[in-house]
C-alpha cells in the first residue's frame, strides 16, 4: 500500500510516500480502508518533534474514516464492509494518512451507510474535543450562553452544531467571510473578532449577565477577555494556545465572579469510543457535520501541513488516499 511516511522529525520537507505491506489488524484491532483522513495541527507537532511519536518511521494522521476491511481476533461490534469514523490513532500508533490502517476498536464508532466518509475524516479531534469541551469539562446545560471563539475552525464549527443542539445560545467570533456559514450552523451571534468592541457586543449578545460558559483555543490571547465577559459562575474550558510558554494571570475581577477554568487535551479522553459513537450518531441523523475546506491527495501531504498552519478556512482538510 501507499502511506505517508517521516524518517526523521523536520520541516515538511521530510513527509515522503512510501511502498510498504498492507498492515494486519492485532487482537482487538481492525484494519480500515481509508476514504479520508483529517489534517490535524498536532501531526504537524509530531513530524516536527515536538510530540514524540511511537515509532519511527511514522504515519501521521490522527483522524480516519473508511470502511472495515478486515478484523483482529477477540474483535465484537464490528464486521467486514462497516463504515467507521476514528480518532487519537497517531499518538501511539501508525496514523490515517496511507490507504490502509490498523485501528483499536476503543478508538472507533460505526456509521450508517449514508455518511459521507470524507467529512466523518475530519469528524474526529474536531468533534471529540469539542464533544468533551462543551458536555464532559463544560456541562453545558438547556439555555446557556456559550461563546465559542474561532466559530469557523476545525473545533469551533462543530462546537456551534453541538452548542446548538443543546440548546444553548451560541455566540461565536470569526472572520466576515464565515459568518453566513457559521450562522447556518446554528450560531445565534456571529462577531468579527476584531472589533474594536467586541467584549460589549459579547456581553449585549448574552441573554443574562455574560457568558456561562466559553470555549477557547487561544488562552493565550484571551484569558483575561473570557473573564471579563463571564457570567458569575461562568466555566471557561481551554483547549489550546498560541504559545504554550507563555503564563496565564487572571485579574482579581474573575475570582469575584467564582469562575472555573479547566485546560483539556482530546487525548486524555479515557474512552475515544463513547463520544465517537455519539457523533456518528448525529451525523447519521444529520444533525452534525464537518465542513470540508479541501482535499489532498497522499502526494500533496506537505502541502496540506503548510496549509493546516497558515491558512484561513472553515471546517476541515482532509487527506484523501
Amino acid at each position: 500500500m501507499r502511506a505517508v511516511r517521516f524518517h526523521d522529525h523536520g520541516g515538511r520537507d521530510v513527509l515522503q510516500v512510501d511502498d510498504i505491506d498492507t498492515p494486519e489488524p492485532a487482537a482487538g484491532e481492525v484494519l480500515v480502508e481509508v476514504a479520508a483522513a483529517g489534517v490535524n495541527p498536532v501531526d504537524t507537532y509530531f513530524r516536527e518533534g515536538s510530540y514524540q511519536p511511537f515509532a519511527m518511521p511514522m504515519i501521521p494522521g490522527v483522524d480516519v474514516a473508511g470502511t472495515v476491511a478486515a478484523v483482529g481476533a477477540d474483535v465484537t461490534g464490528f464486521a467486514e464492509g462497516d463504515h467507521v469514523v476514528g480518532t487519537g490513532i497517531g499518538k501511539d500508533h501508525y496514523g490515517g494518512y496511507a490507504e490502509f490502517a490498523t485501528v483499536p476498536t476503543d478508538r472507533l464508532a460505526v456509521l450508517s451507510d449514508d455518511v459521507n466518509l470524507v467529512a466523518a475524516g475530519g469528524a474526529g479531534v474536531a468533534g471529540v474535543t469539542a464533544w468533551r469541551a462543551l458536555v464532559d469539562h463544560g456541562g453545558i446545560q438547556l439555555g446557556d450562553t456559550v461563546l465559542i471563539h474561532g466559530g469557523s475552525g476545525g473545533v469551533g464549527h462543530a462546537a456551534v452544531q453541538l452548542a446548538a443542539a443543546s440548546g444553548a445560545r451560541v455566540i461565536a467570533t470569526a472572520a466576515p467571510d464565515y459568518h453566513d456559514r457559521v450562522s447556518e450552523l446554528g450560531a445565534d451571534v456571529v462577531l468579527d473578532y476584531d472589533r474594536d468592541d467586541l467584549a460589549d457586543a459579547v456581553v449585549d449578545a448574552a441573554t443574562g449577565d455574560g457568558m456561562d460558559l466559553t470555549l477557547d483555543h487561544r488562552l493565550d490571547d484571551y484569558l483575561q477577555f473570557d473573564a471579563d465577559v463571564a457570567a458569575h459562575g461562568g466555566r471557561i474550558v481551554g483547549i489550546g494556545e498560541n504559545d504554550p510558554e507563555v503564563g496565564f494571570d487572571l485579574s482579581s475581577a474573575a475570582r469575584g465572579k467564582d469562575l472555573s477554568l479547566t485546560m483539556m487535551s482530546m487525548f486524555n479522553t479515557p474512552d475515544l469510543s463513547a463520544p465517537l459513537r455519539e457523533l456518528a450518531g448525529q451525523m447519521g441523523a444529520g444533525e452534525f457535520e464537518i465542513d470540508v475546506a479541501r482535499t489532498y491527495d497522499l502526494d500533496e501531504a506537505a502541502e496540506a501541513h503548510r496549509a493546516v498552519m497558515e491558512d484561513s478556512f472553515l471546517g476541515k482538510l482532509v487527506i484523501t488516499p
